[in-house]
């Protein structure tokens, strides 16, 4: 323990804030509130201004830039209005801000060097009533803001600095990690960082913690985490099988051998072509992509809809016999692991100062690439007479030269018939391929996709060498 305490104090020392940090935030919050009120002085409506967020309750990691500034209307104001008088102050407070939108729109920008959002949400008098899911995040700030004092702050930090470096932190779809609010709920809960640790290391899942024990549903997430303002909602609803089993394997990893290098996010070098050769040539496998241009989508509907696609299309692979190994959705957008943050509307990248749409790669590895020429095919048991039956007579006429059968094997009819694709490539190129259950914005720009197979996959490098490193060096 006392060489756990060294490195957690070491960390401590490097992800909490200076002094001089948090009043350099400080002020720049108690500016743009002020240019807030001063913009909602000139409305025909009332409305108040609160700082929320990590930055709000001192639990945020050194570094980190982000300002959360809400403006509440009243609630019963109508949605057109509420938008309207959001932006409109959001604009007078970050005059060269942007637009983006959650559930309703907001205003985006930048001052003083920290990133800014000013998110308008109706003033309801409870959480469970209320209107957009934002409405819900000043409860969040304020049930925190009241129970954790400087300790468990520090706590939070670490924790968060731990799911960053393990590449579990991070709330989006993509990630399907952390989020700060649950992270902060849990070293709440379980009373600091290392208590959590310790826990999470024997969690056995589904794990549930109900704070104020109110739970008013049933969940069946791996990690439950009722919401102590909102009892009909899973904090963890968004956390995959995966992150949660990613913070018990590096809880025991701590515990038993304590290093700073589990807060430190991983940003591996690109693969080059000739590294993905080698492992090809290692492993002697058989790699195929699909690649295609992205939907101008931002990231938490993008994501959702490539792996949606990668399973039908892994599906349709496995179900023509050609046995993937290991498969994955890649964009070459990806960040670095463990990267929050990232601009999830920004759906182009540059090259050569070109702004190219994002590309998509549904990237699999099969352990058969060709089949033969017939596949095998059973009916009914010969025994079960009306089925077995059709079957029988609707091959018995076949003219097809290249079907054997029917003939009875085992007790029931049997056929051999010509198989639909012998190749891989004629499947990820046929029309049943897009016939699989692919997302809904997926699907158009699928229909103009390229097919790799082989070692024609290393020319995706220069452009998808990050996710191809996590796939050929995997870690836990």
């Amino acid at each position: 323990m006392d060489e756990l305490e060294a490195v957690l104090s070491r960390v401590r020392e490097r992800v909490l804030p200076e002094p001089a940090e948090r009043e350099r935030l400080r002020e720049a919050a108690v500016t743009l509130t002020d240019r807030a009120r001063e913009a909602i002085a000139d409305l025909p409506v009332d409305a108040d201004v609160v700082q929320v967020g990590s930055t709000a309750r001192g639990t945020w990691v050194a570094g980190d830039r982000d300002i959360d500034l809400f403006v509440r209307f009243d609630a019963a104001l109508d949605r057109a209005e509420l938008e309207e008088y959001g932006l409109a102050v959001g604009h007078a407070v970050l005059p060269d801000g942007h637009e983006e939108y959650a559930e309703h729109p907001y205003v985006k920008g930048s001052y003083e060097g920290f990133d800014v959002d000013l998110v308008p949400c109706h003033d309801v008098e409870a959480a469970a009533e209320l209107v957009s899911a934002v409405d819900r995040t000043p409860f969040h700030d304020a049930y925190l803001s009241a129970r954790l004092d400087d300790d468990l702050a520090a706590d939070v930090v670490v924790a968060k600095a731990f799911l960053k470096g393990i590449g579990a932190y991070g709330s989006d779809l993509r990630t399907e990690g952390f989020s700060g609010y649950l992270t902060e709920l849990l070293v709440l809960e379980l009373g600091g960082f290392v208590p959590l640790v310790e826990s999470a290391r024997s969690w056995h899942p589904p794990v549930e913690f109900d704070p104020e024990g109110h739970a008013e549903r049933t969940f069946e997430d791996p990690l439950v985490v009722v919401d102590p303002t909102d009892p009909t909602r899973n904090v963890a609803a968004v956390l995959s099988a995966a992150n949660l089993a990613r913070l018990q394997h590096y809880a025991r990893e701590l515990l038993a051998a304590p290093s700073e290098a589990l807060f430190e996010p991983d940003d591996p070098e690109p693969l080059d072509s000739k590294a993905v050769r080698a492992h090809l040539d290692r492993r002697g496998t058989t790699p195929v992509a699909v690649v295609f241009d992205a939907p101008d989508v931002v990231d938490d509907q993008l994501w959702p809809q490539l792996r949606r696609s990668l399973d039908g299309i892994v599906g349709g692979l496995n179900d023509r016999g050609f046995d993937v190994l290991r498969a994955r959705a890649m964009t070459d957008a990806a960040k670095p692991s463990g990267a929050v943050g990232a601009n999830d509307a920004e759906r182009v990248t540059k090259r050569d100062g070109v702004e190219e749409a994002t590309r998509a790669a549904l990237y699999a590895e099969l352990e058969v690439t060709e089949r033969p020429a017939v596949e095998r095919h059973e009916g009914p048991p010969v025994a079960v007479r009306k089925h077995a039956a059709s079957f029988y007579e609707s091959y018995v006429d076949d003219v097809d030269p290249d079907t054997y059968g029917p003939f009875i094997e085992g007790g029931r009819y049997v056929v051999e018939r010509e198989r639909e694709f012998a190749t891989v490539r004629e499947y990820l190129e046929s029309e049943a391929a897009s016939d699989v259950a692919l997302g809904a914005q997926v699907e158009p720009a699928f229909a103009d996709r390229d097919v790799l197979v082989g070692e024609a996959v290393a020319t995706l490098a220069p452009a998808f060498g990050r996710p191809l490193r996590e796939f050929y060096e995997p870690r836990p």
